[in-house]
């Protein structure tokens, strides 16, 4: 199994399957409109500027699930960040990324690679995960990571 398997809704509501993705460096990340690491969607939108052409993307996950960090429709995330932060990295559809609600993605993700003490539960937004190109979640990063620092992991896999 690795992320290829799962299926996952764009923030325009359409289905889109991970396979699309095969052969990518992917750096996975749950996010939110109104977090103190919000402003971390700039770093995510310069790595994916910088290494797109490489084979490098970024993808996007709202989740709600962390202090009601993200209220909004999909629609208004979608112009919160291309508004504020000129996203122009893939973004998907709300998820939740712990408990029985979880999106199966999330749940493969935590379980891949589990945080310190090697718990597995995402404990806030912005949580990133780095994906080589076989699918193969390789490492976790806490939210208080921000993008330029993983810069380095993502040229090893590029």
């Amino acid at each position: 199994m690795s992320v290829y398997d799962f299926k996952v809704v764009t923030i325009e509501g359409e289905e889109k399957p991970l396979s699309d993705y095969r052969g990518k460096v992917l750096l996975i990340v749950n996010t939110a409109s109104k977090c103190g690491f919000t402003p971390q969607y700039r770093g995510l939108q310069k790595l994916y500027e910088t290494y797109q052409d490489q084979g490098f993307e970024v993808l996007g996950f709202p989740c709600n699930q962390f202090a009601n960090q993200e209220p909004g429709t999909d629609e208004e995330i979608k112009q919160f960040c291309s508004v504020n932060y000129q996203v122009t990295f893939p973004m998907f559809s709300k998820v939740e990324v712990n408990g029985e609600q979880a999106h199966p993605l999330f749940t493969y993700l935590r379980k891949q690679a589990p945080g310190v003490l090697g718990i597995s539960t995402i404990k806030w937004n912005f949580t990133k995960f780095l994906v080589d190109r076989e699918g193969n979640v390789v490492k976790r990063f806490a939210p208080n990571t921000e993008p330029e620092q993983i810069e380095d992991d993502i040229k090893k896999y590029l």
